[in-house]
């Protein structure tokens, strides 16, 4: 008898519904997360049943656990998924259930899931992300500590000379304080920062997308390992415009009759990618493939949306790149 599995996460239990072929619920049980709690209750389904849950907070350990195990893991949009089964009732049951009955109807809106080693790259890149944006809070910090005694320098705070115009200001015994606090934090900083950025930029050597990406204006090589890591598989998208859609750089569309107003863009998709080509948009714009097109836009729709659209270029052009080195890495691998 076929089976079908809809499992609704939370950080630390989960609802397990299994539904039979016939869109009988079988069992709809709340368990603690772990290995076996949940094999408690899926662990006599046969090999390979097919098994839906949405991509909410914490679902990694998750899919290891359902692979390990021989299910076949389907990973759910979790705004499609809310438009196909918005219902009256919404409680943790009813939720799992609907994930099966959508699993066993064939309407299930997945998404992809990315493999592990996708996943860990991800996360290291992020976090080197996040400590260079507390780095930068902490210099915020000290700026500002400075800007209420009228201290002010040509040069950064924070070279060897920036730091030891630092140490001779005369401030008021809290405000020193808070300014050393902070430079102690920087500086403790500095050393995950550097080791993250070694094993990065070692494994940067190896993979030729990035070195291929880096032509692109405005690219280095931290960014052309965020662009790789975020998008994963390229050949997951049929066009650029998919891919663009996907980052949140198409505008929004609300339609009616002969009307097509187009919004802002959607900001669905990865955050990620988006921040790290707005970010390569700022330079880009300047260079002479961009600039004359961002200039046109800047004067006629303002700074930002052209920014934007600088962006979104920006993923076209890394899209035909990635699919040019996946097709020289098939020919390769064929001969």
């Amino acid at each position: 008898m076929s089976v079908y599995v809809g499992i609704d996460v939370h950080r630390k239990r989960s609802q397990i519904a299994v539904v039979d072929h016939d869109g009988a619920v079988q069992v709809n049980r709340n368990v603690p997360n772990g290995v076996e709690t949940v094999l408690s209750v899926i662990g006599d389904l046969p090999i390979g049943a097919p098994v839906a849950f949405e991509a909410a907070y914490g679902w990694g350990w998750l899919v290891e656990l359902l692979e390990d195990y021989g299910f076949e893991p389907h990973l759910v949009h979790p705004l499609r998924c809310k438009a196909i089964a918005s219902a009256r009732l919404k409680n943790d049951k009813v939720d799992a259930a609907t994930l099966a009955h959508l699993l066993r109807a064939d309407l299930l809106p997945e998404a992809w899931i990315a493999p592990l080693g996708v996943r860990q790259q991800r996360a290291l890149l992020r976090h080197r992300c996040q400590l260079v944006r507390l780095r930068t809070l902490l210099r915020n910090r000290v700026h500002a500590v400075l800007a209420d005694y009228g201290c002010d320098r040509s040069g950064s705070y924070f070279t060897t000379p920036g730091r030891v115009w630092l140490d001779g200001l005369d401030l008021p015994d809290a405000s020193r304080r808070v300014v050393d606090d902070l430079l102690v934090l920087m500086d403790a900083l500095k050393k995950p920062i550097d080791a993250l950025d070694q094993q990065l930029v070692a494994h940067a050597r190896g993979d030729p997308r990035v070195k291929t990406l880096t032509q692109l204006p405005g690219v280095g090589t931290l960014t052309a390992l965020v662009i790789v890591a975020e998008i994963g598989d390229v050949s997951r998208f049929p066009s650029a415009r998919k891919l663009a859609a996907w980052a949140g750089l198409t505008p929004t569309v609300r339609s009616s009759d002969m009307t097509v107003p187009h919004g802002h863009i959607s900001k669905q998709g990865s955050d990620w990618l988006r921040w790290i080509l707005c970010e390569a948009a700022r330079t880009a714009k300047r260079s002479p493939e961009f600039a004359a097109s961002y200039q046109r836009l800047a004067r006629r729709r303002g700074k930002k949306i052209a920014t934007t659209a600088i962006a979104r270029r920006l993923l076209t052009h890394a899209y035909h790149l990635l699919r040019a080195v996946q097709a020289q890495h098939v020919r390769q691998g064929t001969r």
